[in-house]
């Protein structure tokens, strides 16, 4: 069916941060005894929480991270964000031109995402429908964080389409029933990102937000 709600992902589709945030994950977790590379941080844990990441991290070290460990992460990162972030490049004329309601489904918390999308001047451009995985019980690549924007907003899953650069974020929408489109212009993809987006489910990828109106209208018209 024609599209009646874009769901946007926040971290490397509105907000280039994702290369920031492989950085500091890495930093913070090889200072906690975990040794990691930011290459390894990407291939691991784009787009799934910092709930997610730390779990598995746990279980292979055998004990706890530090109580301070997520303060430590955060208060890095969004130093880093609060000197380095910018939005991605055309998503602000690409939202001009986007005439269905948009919102956000997003694996960062809330107050991450007041800042990440506050300091780039997208915040009220989707307030209040700002949704975040703390909200479920599961986050991507399961699809209960898309499913409960779809929820919130009113619209059926298969009335709604997906925005998103990861590819637990790909398998989290096509879980959820809905069709996705796979981001891969943020800073953090390399050569061939596209094609890992494809092979999870994305049904188009582009690299400039000024192809995304037209790829909706396509997809509405393909549906049509």
């Amino acid at each position: 069916m024609t599209p009646t709600l874009i769901i946007f992902d926040c971290d490397g589709v509105l907000v280039d941060s994702e290369a920031i945030s492989c950085r500091t994950h890495a930093e913070v977790l090889s200072r906690h005894g975990y040794p990691i590379t930011r290459e390894q941080v990407f291939d691991r844990f784009l787009g799934r929480s910092t709930r997610q990441a730390n779990s598995e991290v746990e279980a292979e070290l055998g004990r706890a991270l530090a109580d301070d460990f997520h303060v430590q992460l955060q208060d890095e990162q969004f130093r880093s964000f609060e000197a380095n972030l910018e939005a991605v490049p055309h998503i602000h004329s690409a939202l001009d031109a986007i005439v269905q309601p948009v919102c956000v489904a997003s694996s960062g918390s809330q107050q991450r995402m007041r800042l990440t999308l506050g300091r780039t001047h997208l915040y009220d451009r989707f307030a209040p429908n700002i949704f975040s995985s703390s909200q479920v019980l599961n986050g991507k690549p399961a699809p209960d964080l898309f499913l409960f924007a779809a929820e919130q907003m009113n619209v059926p899953p298969e009335n709604c389409l997906v925005i998103e650069d990861s590819v637990a974020g790909i398998a989290g929408a096509v879980a959820a029933g809905m069709p996705v489109l796979g981001f891969h212009g943020g800073s953090h993809c390399q050569e061939g990102y596209g094609g890992k987006l494809q092979d999870a489910g994305a049904a188009m990828i582009f690299d400039d937000m000024r192809q995304l109106p037209e790829l909706i209208a396509r997809v509405g018209r393909k549906a049509g």
